[in-house]
């Protein structure tokens, strides 16, 4: 169960608006990025330990990115 104090101090909602699909997946992705950045510094971690973290998880879900293929049917 999570604390929704906490969540509501780290956890900011990306504005739905006129914005494009690709405007917004990639604002959701900078400010959930930013929120997690925060409370990382917040944890007491230094920019450089936020750095590898982050890039070490981004690699990661990139590396294990397997898109479907889709049918030649579709």
């Amino acid at each position: 169960m999570t604390d929704t104090s906490e969540e509501k101090l780290f956890v900011t909602e990306f504005p739905k608006g006129e914005f494009g699909i690709v405007d917004y997946l990639q604002g959701r992705v900078h400010f959930a990025l930013m929120d997690q950045m925060k409370l990382m510094h917040k944890s007491g971690m230094t920019q450089e330990q936020i750095k590898e973290a982050i890039m070490k998880t981004v690699s990661e879900i990139v590396d294990n990115f397997e898109p479907k293929k889709e049918s030649e049917s579709s």
